[in-house]
């Protein structure tokens, strides 16, 4: 009786088991005959711009007479610079002294134009933290 019910027990379980299954062979590719495509319309693709950005300008007391001037006029001012950098269009002019450097940010303000100043950043020498923009301007300034 043990051995019949041992057989039937292997027999109940054989059955929940299946057998792995065959992959269905891929579907041939798909071939297209162009000349049975039917034409589209043409895609409106817009006219490629200028990449020209306007700047941000910055504003505030004391940078009258430096921003929106050309780099002539900065140089006038603080000498030559320690830096010139030009990058594509815009161009960087580092002034340094004892106290601070200053950094101008001068940019084209239309296509082709002249870059001229439109943000200027202070910082101390000793160790590159911020500093009072005007106080700095001052400093270094040779006009006083």
């Amino acid at each position: 009786m043990r051995l019949s019910a041992a057989l039937l027990l292997a027999a109940t379980l054989s059955a929940c088991v299946s057998a792995p299954r065959q992959q269905a062979p891929a579907p041939p590719p798909i071939t297209v005959d162009p000349r049975q495509v039917p034409p589209t319309d043409p895609v409106s693709v817009p006219p490629p711009t200028s990449g020209f950005r306007m700047p941000e300008i910055m504003e505030g007391p004391g940078l009258a007479g430096l921003i929106r001037e050309p780099a002539s006029t900065l140089v006038s001012r603080f000498g030559q610079p320690r830096l010139d950098t030009p990058e594509g269009d815009m161009r960087k002019l580092q002034f340094r002294g004892e106290a601070c450097v200053l950094d101008f940010y001068l940019y084209p303000l239309s296509l082709g134009a002249e870059p001229v100043a439109t943000w200027v950043e202070a910082r101390r020498s000793s160790d590159g933290a911020a500093v009072d923009r005007l106080a700095c301007i001052q400093a270094l300034s040779r006009r006083r």
